[in-house]
């Protein structure tokens, strides 16, 4: 009898939510619909949200002329006894006139320990959204991961440009030792520069698209020339498996893509903006000093750490002769990061 009266109990709910279904059907309201549209709902409220926050991160770190510094860490930079983001953040402390700028870098954190670590720091901190990958660990040199990293960071920096800011992207293993701007022809005004970039090796000639170009330090003014290109370039992602983004961008540069959409662009000498690659002959030009054409994070940090002595050496002399025979420690654990892997 029991189960016959929970039967009919059962009946009475499925009748009951039929009726609702098409009473719903009915007015024009089909509940599955509304599920999806709450779903859909949802999705732009965090769109919107994440956009915000973007906005005011941008705000805060921002120049007067809406201009910022951004460098993109993971869990990898921050870990360690002494951490790459450390001797990221030790450039500006020990460059000359690179204290200031502090104010206006973007540290984009690309997992939760990286974001925390930011916060603790008291810097302009902004956690980058990547649903369904996770960026938390070393991205080895041209490994899968590293490329999605790197196009995660091309879009990312394209959102920025659309909301109207212009920015220095530079890579977080790059020693910032003099302030860049005085060598950056760099205004926004309607004739300037649309992008500078850095290169492995400077051929001679500032304004020669045959310059190998290095993405991890340039700078680049919003406008619709720029947009475009990021969007350009982006849009090749899944079409260029097995390139890191630096190599499409260069390829796109070969095809001519500059001089389409009217670009004007300037390849910095490394003379000044210097990289393991191609080390600056000049202490007292030297800018920037990249620590590329390395394998890995602690590859990086050894020999980043020798540059930092090197640099303290140079500023602790006062004979121009002394300082004009200084040379920089070759850059043994890099190198060596190579062998590991051939």
């Amino acid at each position: 009898m029991e189960s016959k009266q929970f039967a009919i109990f059962l009946l009475l709910i499925f009748a009951g939510l039929a009726l609702f279904v098409f009473n719903q059907s009915s007015n024009g309201s089909n509940p599955f619909f509304l599920a999806r549209q709450i779903c859909q709902s949802s999705k732009q409220v965090n769109d919107t949200s994440r956009s915000d926050a973007l906005e005011s991160a941008l705000s805060e770190a921002s120049m007067e002329n809406k201009t910022v510094i951004i460098a993109i860490i993971n869990k990898a930079y921050v870990e360690g006894d002494k951490s790459m983001l450390d001797l990221f953040l030790d450039g500006f402390w020990l460059g000359e006139d690179t204290r200031h700028l502090i104010n206006h870098l973007l540290l984009v954190a690309a997992d939760q320990t990286s974001f925390e670590r930011c916060k603790f720091l008291h810097l302009h901190c902004y956690k980058l959204e990547t649903a369904g990958v996770n960026f938390d660990a070393e991205e080895v040199y041209m490994s899968q991961d590293f490329i999605k990293m790197m196009w995660r960071r091309t879009l990312f920096l394209g959102e920025t440009l659309k909301k109207g800011y212009s920015f220095i992207f530079t890579d977080a293993d790059v020693m910032w030792l003099r302030n860049p701007f005085p060598r950056l022809k760099y205004n926004q005004s309607i004739d300037s520069l649309d992008l500078q970039i850095s290169t492995d090796k400077f051929n001679g000639d500032q304004w020669s698209e045959a310059n190998p170009i290095n993405s991890g330090f340039y700078i680049v003014r919003s406008n619709n020339r720029t947009i475009s290109l990021f969007d350009k370039w982006y849009t090749r992602k899944d079409d260029s498996a097995g390139l890191k983004e630096q190599d499409v961008l260069n390829n796109m540069i070969q095809e001519g893509v500059f001089k389409e959409l009217g670009l004007r662009v300037r390849f910095l000498d490394t003379l000044y903006f210097s990289g393991f690659c191609e080390v600056s002959r000049d202490f007292k030009a030297v800018t920037t000093v990249h620590a590329n054409c390395c394998r890995t994070i602690s590859a990086k940090v050894v020999d980043l750490t020798a540059v930092i002595h090197d640099w303290k050496r140079f500023k602790s002399l006062t004979n121009s002769n002394q300082t004009s025979i200084l040379q920089w420690t070759n850059h043994v654990a890099c190198h060596n990061s190579w062998k590991r892997h051939r």
